[in-house]
């Protein structure tokens, strides 16, 4: 059996124009949407790529989650 790869959202849905991505999570639609029938590779994938989309949708003021200390981007 495939392991469960958690899902990054906080349950908070807002999409930002600017850059396509949840200002909660950080994936795009087509990434919401197909999380569920992803394989847990491409699952894995994403979850990658969320650090810094959240760096830099934080550097734009739009990020409404939470930003762990060592995520915090360099000013």
């Amino acid at each position: 059996m495939t392991p469960v790869v958690a899902s990054p959202c906080i349950d908070v849905c807002e999409m930002d124009a600017a850059t396509g991505w949840c200002r909660g999570c950080a994936r795009s639609l087509q990434e919401i949407a197909g999380w569920g029938g992803a394989p847990a590779t491409v699952q894995r994938q994403i979850l990658d790529q969320l650090p810094a989309r959240r760096v830099q949708l934080h550097r734009h003021g739009v990020w409404l989650g939470a930003m762990p200390a060592n995520m915090e981007p360099q000013r």
